[in-house]
């Protein structure tokens, strides 16, 4: 399968955002865990909120000149998932401004909730009417219903109302049950899947660490054991993708492997909390997470960098992995 060079704005490129969020908050952390400089952390996310806004607002113009592309992508079996990252990223750089400005978190928490709510009754309603085939049954499904509860609800436990958090939560945690069972029946299938689609398998590692991110945010310096079981099942999930490295990164580099980003960053925000929190086992792992996340996501936006100058205008290093 040959990948497609498209000169149009992909939903999927919010990913981007998510990972540079996550590790900007993990910068936040090592602050207060380690002495680190607050102006580290401080610079990832103003540069997550520039990317987030020059995306949103390309997106946004697409949409308006170019209206069947938008339309198209939504259709389609499997990139139809990736609008739900709009929402998703709005919310997480909301939690970047709350320090700054509480009315400014606020409005970018409305409106990244009313675009996940609309979407995801949206998509969720479309796919239980049936008709999807079982080859698009990728990690992508995870997008709409499970990492957009996820960050509401980190959302609003930063923003002071867990109560409403919790909400989103246990409708993020039942649509994960939910959903694992069939993709893990897809990756089992004999044709697997094809090394195009695979780095989508980097949101498979993501939905138990975004939910411990999401219930710290809820109970601030919570060492629950449900949480220690959260993060054990997604550094096991993270220790798995390092022994198919190889086969996972048959796909030539692409935007596509900015999925791994939010799973790799919850990783590491989840172990420093949990390292701050005084719990001993994320004290000790806690250090090579937070090396391996800026040497990861550092790697990917050098790459991204030189792949956009080598190709001149910004959105036109797009590689569409499903087409």
């Amino acid at each position: 399968m040959k990948p497609v060079v498209s000169t149009s704005i992909s939903a999927s490129y919010f990913g981007m955002v998510l990972g540079l969020c996550g590790l900007g908050q993990a910068w936040r952390i090592a602050v207060k865990l380690w002495g680190a400089p607050p102006q580290a952390g401080e610079g990832v996310l103003l540069l997550a909120a520039l990317i987030w806004a020059g995306l949103l607002l390309a997106y946004l113009a697409q949409a308006w000149r170019q209206p069947d592309v938008v339309r198209r992508e939504f259709a389609h079996p499997v990139q139809g998932s990736t609008p739900a990252l709009l929402a998703v990223s709005t919310l997480l750089v909301s939690l970047a401004a709350l320090p700054y400005s509480r009315a400014l978190a606020w409005g970018l928490a409305a409106a990244g909730l009313a675009w996940h709510l609309m979407f995801a009754l949206w998509h969720t309603g479309r796919s239980w009417q049936g008709g999807r085939e079982t080859r698009d049954t990728t990690p992508s499904l995870y997008l709409p219903t499970v990492a957009g509860n996820f960050t509401s609800a980190a959302a609003l436990g930063g923003l002071g109302h867990p109560d409403w958090g919790w909400l989103f939560l246990g409708a993020g945690v039942f649509s994960w049950l939910a959903i694992e069972s069939l993709i893990f029946q897809r990756l089992w299938q004999p044709s697997g899947l094809p090394a195009a689609q695979r780095p989508l398998i980097g949101i498979q590692f993501a939905p138990p660490v975004v939910c411990a991110m999401a219930w710290l945010m809820l109970v601030p310096g919570s060492t629950d054991h449900w949480l220690l079981m959260l993060w054990g099942y997604g550094l096991f999930q993270l220790l798995l993708g390092l022994r198919l490295h190889h086969w996972l990164g048959e796909q030539p580099f692409a935007a596509s492997y900015w999925a791994y980003t939010f799973g790799v960053a919850a990783t590491t925000v989840s172990g420093l909390k949990l390292a701050l929190a005084g719990i001993p086992a994320a004290r000790i792992l806690s250090v090579p997470l937070f090396a391996g996340a800026n040497l990861f996501i550092g790697w990917l936006l050098m790459r991204t960098l030189a792949r956009t100058v080598r190709r001149g205008w910004a959105h036109r290093f797009v590689v569409c992995p499903w087409q």
